[in-house]
């Protein structure tokens, strides 16, 4: 690992994204535009107490995730199109996990987050404008249990 990698933050847009257990991936079926979802919640209940009027007390119930929503440009010919088909449009859904790992300058992990259990909930396409001068651009949001966090 590189010593600048210590000092220093990590840029945000140097990262890949892996789906293990999937067969027929490409190469662009690892690059993506933007990662959101990575976020962790505790869901708490609230409790109001006979007598005490200033306030109600939360307490904590259970972990909390976002679906992980990636977004690329299109290609027509990437791998996951079968499995996100096989999903929405058959409800064949196969389970995967997801790993999203920032990199370094080497193109070597820093840190990965590992989403288990991940399949399609949605996939969209961007608008077509043919006033603008844009990439396609496709929206894949997966569901997931709960992510961990794996230090390199």
């Amino acid at each position: 690992m590189a010593n600048s990698s210590i000092n220093y933050p990590p840029v945000s847009f140097h990262f890949r994204v892996a789906f293990q257990g999937l067969d027929g991936l490409k190469n662009q079926d690892a690059f993506f535009q933007e990662v959101t979802g990575l976020t962790r919640e505790l869901e708490s209940e609230q409790l109001k107490s006979g007598g005490e009027n200033r306030f109600t007390f939360k307490l904590p119930t259970r972990g909390q995730y976002p679906n992980l929503v990636l977004k690329k440009g299109l290609f027509v010919d990437s791998g996951l199109t079968s499995w996100v088909n096989d999903a929405i449009l058959n409800l064949d859904i196969r389970p995967v996990t997801v790993i999203v790992s920032l990199l370094n300058e080497q193109h070597e992990p820093l840190q990965s987050y590992k989403c288990v259990n991940a399949y399609p909930q949605k996939w969209s396409l961007g608008d077509f404008n043919a006033e603008e001068s844009r990439l396609v651009i496709e929206t894949l949001e997966l569901y997931y249990q709960y992510f961990t966090i794996i230090n390199v």
